[in-house]
């Protein structure tokens, strides 16, 4: 069972100090503000993704991109090796290989960060490129960003020296970032096993994949919905009180909120909260677009 209010809190955002006199040609990067994340962008570069859990840019001949993708409520002894991989194997790349791991700078706002070389194939191209993890702890949770800069394999070595430092440059700028406000309001305990979660990633991947092949004929906006659920581990809802739209994490299957704006969840789907209470609970409605 499960009790919060609608209206969270806000947490401290993370600042960076953009250092572009690091970078070969500074005059060719712009550093563009979004509404979770800073980052910087070279030139003529497109944003494809740029929201809460991730921001993603690609080169104009797709022959190069950056990702960060961050997730907020891991277990402590979550292992950066596998969340890379885990990440990296969402792109649905063939033969994905990850080096070993080497201590490096954390991106601003984490203690701690791993570096790893990757490989990998996407559509019969070789890919190469450097991904890494930094990580936050807080209490019995940590926040993990992967940040990763690739290229094709050929062309790597004109990327190397500059692109990684380029994916590295984000700082997260709202508290609602990688869900880091949602799960400092919930306070869940996490206790799944490394092994469990990397299974429903499994199936969760899975799942994804069949859903974008049997749809291929719905919206683009659909699909990006979609994608961002199931990046932040929410699900979104809609109630009959007025309250606005809201995300909630994906433990429960059932959700109820009352005239006060508190939300209850269950996975029992006979359970009423109204029974013994006073405070008109109303079930929630799956929200799709």
């Amino acid at each position: 069972m499960y009790i919060l209010s609608v209206l969270f809190s806000a947490t401290k955002p993370m600042y960076n100090n953009y250092n572009q006199s690091s970078f070969p040609h500074p005059g060719s990067l712009s550093i563009w503000r979004g509404n979770y994340f800073n980052y910087v962008v070279p030139n003529n570069w497109r944003v494809v993704e740029d929201g809460q859990f991730a921001v993603v840019l690609v080169s104009p001949d797709n022959a190069a991109l950056t990702i960060m993708v961050g997730n907020s409520g891991l277990p402590v002894n979550y292992n950066p090796w596998q969340f890379v991989y885990e990440k990296l194997l969402a792109m649905q790349p063939y033969d994905l290989r990850i080096g070993q791991p080497r201590p490096a700078p954390p991106i601003a706002g984490c203690s701690v960060a791993y570096e790893f070389d990757c490989t990998y194939f996407s559509n019969g191209i070789p890919y190469q490129g450097l991904a890494k993890c930094s990580v936050a702890y807080s209490y019995n949770i940590c926040t993990m960003v992967m940040t990763c800069a690739a290229s094709h394999q050929s062309q790597w070595a004109n990327y190397a020296s500059w692109l990684p430092q380029v994916a590295f440059q984000v700082s997260a700028t709202n508290g609602a970032a990688f869900g880091m406000q949602g799960i400092m309001a919930q306070n869940l305990d996490i206790s799944q096993t490394e092994g469990q979660r990397y299974q429903e990633y499994r199936e969760w991947s899975q799942r994804t994949w069949d859903e974008v092949r049997g749809q291929r004929n719905e919206s683009i906006d659909r699909q990006n919905f979609q994608f961002r659920e199931n990046l932040g581990n929410v699900t979104t809802w809609t109630n009959s009180y007025g309250y606005p739209t809201v995300e909630l994490p994906n433990n429960y299957n059932y959700y109820w909120i009352n005239r006060q704006g508190q939300i209850y969840g269950t996975n029992n789907s006979t359970e009423n909260p109204n029974f013994g209470s006073t405070q008109d609970w109303v079930r929630m409605n799956r929200y799709l677009p």
